[in-house]
């Protein structure tokens, strides 16, 4: 049977971290059609997860009934499921319920203690918490193993994370991280620091492009624009008053002279956008270097300069284009707000001409797995001027309207199978 790495996102043939490929079989005709996993023991074992986590997770994501407890190790979900669906649906497992927030190994531990959920790194020792508002974060604490007492998939997945652990010493952290929990890129502080040593494609493209600029750059180049700080802070108040606004996130660094980095990189993606010809043309590899040249690539309020400057018109298209650098960068609740806030503004200020697309555009984010279902639903309740004003604020959500009923109703026919 073909083996995975664990984490997809990593090409690394020698990724030492593998699970099988789900199998899975279609049974049954009309109503009573039905997926069998056929080895989802297997593969939750290699996650060091209970099977039982993993079915619940394909049920609330697929909206479907499924078996939890079964005699016969026959995992079913109702419905007709391809496996590579439910291989796609599988990497939201890991990222969120398996694979540690801080070094990104899914060499962990599931501790619950004072109703929370924490991940116990045995590579890097960091305890990083489970998001609660997930709908399986709640059948977890429901159903706790008995104390004292571990299922089998759990006491084997300790001990590999233990013998792992001990074979690599230190754990072996690829985060690249400076750990100080002083720093405004710690977890404490709500923006989490990008996988740098990570090795999939995005990266080693950002490492390889970064290096060539490095090398064939002199050190005295002949830009076509003036990139000085003072040319940068120049144009920056040139700008019409829209677009100052636009560019200005709330709450920027106290005591800081002219415009902020977040101003910088949103003055620097829309003339760049222009010189090409286009947003479309700017390629993320840029705009992260960008982003990590200022300083600015874990900050969660960049999230609100990128919604409103890398899209256009196109922006159902585009979105599936920038979702793997997005997803690199929106890495807390705080992070998916201040991108909902910039997608808000940039449709209702800028673009009004979207606004009867925004239930589509909040659809292309939540299948990319960009914003977390309790945020949107979140969002989608209450109007707020912190990016547009009221009235704008509230045309949008009422243009939202569709797909927030399909959130709130998906949950409600999983609660009604799930009695």
């Amino acid at each position: 049977m073909a083996n995975l790495n664990v984490r997809r996102d990593v090409t690394d043939p020698f990724y030492r971290y593998k699970m099988e490929r789900l199998q899975s079989k279609i049974e049954g005709k009309g109503n009573g059609i039905k997926t069998v996993i056929v080895n989802l023991s297997n593969v939750a074992q290699q996650l060091a997860r209970p099977p039982a986590y993993v079915i619940k997770y394909f049920g609330f994501e697929l909206g479907a009934q499924t078996n939890i407890n079964p005699s016969d190790d026959r995992w079913i979900i109702n419905g007709a499921h391809e496996a590579s669906k439910l291989q796609d649906y599988l990497d939201g497992f890991i990222q969120r319920f398996v694979l540690c927030k801080k070094c990104k190994n899914p060499e962990t531990e599931v501790n619950i203690k004072d109703g929370r959920i924490i991940l116990d790194c045995k590579a890097c020792g960091q305890r990083t918490d489970v998001d609660l508002a997930l709908k399986l974060s709640s059948f977890i604490l429901k159903n706790q193993p008995k104390k004292g007492k571990k299922d089998k998939s759990t006491k084997k997945a300790e001990r590999k994370a233990k013998k792992e652990a001990g074979r690599n010493g230190d754990g072996e952290d690829h985060s690249g991280s400076n750990g100080d929990s002083g720093n405004d890129d710690s977890p404490e502080n709500g923006d989490y620091e990008v996988d740098a040593g990570s090795d999939d494609e995005l990266t080693r493209r950002i490492k390889a492009e970064a290096k060539d600029i490095e090398a064939a750059e002199p050190k005295e180049v002949q830009w076509s624009v003036d990139t000085s700080e003072e040319a940068v802070k120049a144009r920056a108040k040139d700008l019409p008053d829209d677009l100052k606004r636009a560019l200005v996130i709330e709450g920027e660094d106290e005591g800081e002279d002219g415009p902020s980095v977040y101003d910088q990189l949103g003055t620097w993606i829309q003339q760049t956008a222009g010189e090409k010809g286009g947003v479309s043309k700017l390629e993320d590899v840029e705009i992260y270097l960008k982003a990590k040249e200022l300083g600015v690539e874990t900050k969660y309020k960049t999230l609100a300069v990128l919604a409103q400057t890398i899209f256009d018109d196109n922006i159902l298209k585009q979105i599936d284009g920038r979702a793997a650098m997005l997803k690199k960068m929106i890495t807390s609740d705080k992070h998916e707000k201040a991108f909902l806030g910039g997608i808000e503004r940039f449709v209702g200020i800028e673009k009004p001409n979207l606004i009867r697309s925004v239930s589509a555009i909040l659809m292309k984010l939540y299948d990319n797995d960009l914003i977390a279902e309790e945020t949107l639903k979140a969002w989608g309740r209450k109007a707020s001027k912190k990016y547009v004003d009221l009235a704008t604020s509230r045309k949008v959500r009422q243009s939202a309207e569709q797909f927030i009923e399909w959130l709130e109703n998906a949950e409600s026919d999983e609660d009604s199978d799930d009695e």
